[in-house]
């Protein structure tokens, strides 16, 4: 589901998805539903998920759904 989501906000732009634009943690950590977006930043920050990495001026959306039907977005601009 995670990666459909991030398939439908690029087409909603006119963009083609890149394949490997998308880590994932779910995997590894669960689903921790409100934890997952500042967790997924700082495993991202800490170089612990390959080659992903935060660019200068990027525009980055963290994106998360839990239990109970918590939804939590971040948009953030890399500084």
């Amino acid at each position: 589901m995670d990666h459909v989501m991030v398939d439908k906000f690029f087409k909603l732009f006119g963009q083609t998805p890149k394949t490997d634009i998308t880590p994932m943690t779910i995997q590894d950590n669960g689903n921790s539903s409100v934890a997952t977006v500042p967790t997924l930043y700082d495993l991202v920050k800490k170089n612990k998920l390959g080659d992903f990495k935060l660019k200068k001026g990027a525009n980055i959306i963290f994106a998360s759904v839990g239990a109970g039907m918590n939804i939590n977005c971040v948009l953030y601009r890399e500084k």
